[in-house]
């Protein structure tokens, strides 16, 4: 880009990449149930499509200006994560078992067993789940992300917290005494 308004737009991109990367990856992370690798990867294609967004006169896209661009990083995010899934075809393969590697200070094992939960639930439950309890989205501004309606999200909130109540069980309650 030339000229000072082209200058001006990258130094914007810039900061608003550094300012939303680690909110992004924080979500990316739950959505993965704790898949970093994916969670980067996730987060790295958001500030992409966000980066050919930002690119365009008065931020447009689909014809309408994006009012609110850390939501609606949120939403590519999310879009991307239940893409990713419906498109694995990649070489990847999971593994019965992941070797043992120290993980960051602080990991609970209620964290721990949280995430193992949450990683064990289809994508689109992971999706509301997170926006809905962890984002603190409301369940219309889940809607607009997921593009589905209202009540959709909230039959699909109320089954997928019952399913992740059945993986997690009586244990639980013990976990978070500890």
């Amino acid at each position: 880009m030339a000229g000072a308004t082209g200058r001006s737009a990258e130094l914007e991109y810039a900061e608003f990449a550094a300012n939303r990367s680690g909110p992004l990856y924080r979500s990316a992370c739950l959505l993965t149930g704790g898949d970093t690798h994916l969670a980067e990867d996730l987060v790295q294609e958001t500030l992409s499509r966000m980066y050919v967004v930002w690119r365009r006169p008065g931020r447009l896209f689909g014809g309408r200006a994006i009012e609110n661009p850390a939501g609606y990083a949120q939403g590519v995010l999310y879009r991307q994560f239940i893409d990713h899934h419906r498109r694995r075809s990649s070489g990847e393969r999971p593994i019965a078992e992941v070797p043992d590697l120290a993980g960051p200070d602080g990991d609970s094992t209620l964290r721990m067993t949280l995430l193992q939960a949450l990683g064990e639930l289809p994508p689109r439950d992971r999706a509301v789940l997170v926006l809905r309890y962890w984002e603190d989205v409301s369940v219309e501004e889940t809607a607009e992300i997921l593009r589905c309606r209202p009540g959709a999200v909230r039959s699909q909130a109320s089954r997928a917290l019952a399913r992740l109540r059945a993986l997690l069980g009586d244990g639980l309650t013990d976990l978070a005494a500890h």
